[in-house]
């Protein structure tokens, strides 16, 4: 029994998805207060999910919708920022991306910071939404 309660410590949370953006955050990309604007990542986050998006739709995406960001705790300048998203659901012109932001600051464990899930749609090259192809 001791080896499990030692089994069930080990185990750390760990990200969903693939990796799909790596970055360092500068301090260049903080708010006032010193730590990494929430604008700053959400702008990270929607590259790393429109690169996804883009392969799934074979073109053009746009983002419609945020339909949920929560974020947990801030990000230092420094840190090891870490992306993952995660293909939810194809519809017909619509693509639901999950994204999760984790961080490493130097000397602690990674932590999930943001997790969020984003919309896009396909579209054609005069701006209108057209089917995502199966």
């Amino acid at each position: 029994m001791n080896n499990q309660i030692e089994a069930r410590e080990d185990c750390e949370p760990a990200p969903e998805g693939e990796l799909t953006l790596r970055l360092i955050p500068t301090r260049n990309d903080t708010n006032i207060h010193g730590d990494i604007s929430g604008g700053w990542v959400v702008a990270q986050m929607d590259h790393a999910a429109e690169s996804v998006g883009s392969r799934v739709a074979r073109g053009r995406i746009a983002n419609v919708a945020l339909e949920s960001v929560v974020f947990m705790s801030p990000i230092r300048v420094g840190a090891d920022v870490c992306i993952y998203t995660r293909l939810l659901d194809i519809g017909s012109s619509s693509i639901r991306i999950a994204i999760e932001v984790w961080t490493r600051n130097p000397n602690e464990k990674r932590h999930k910071v943001v997790d969020a899930v984003f919309v896009y749609v396909a579209i054609d090259e005069n701006g209108r939404i057209r089917r995502v192809p199966k």
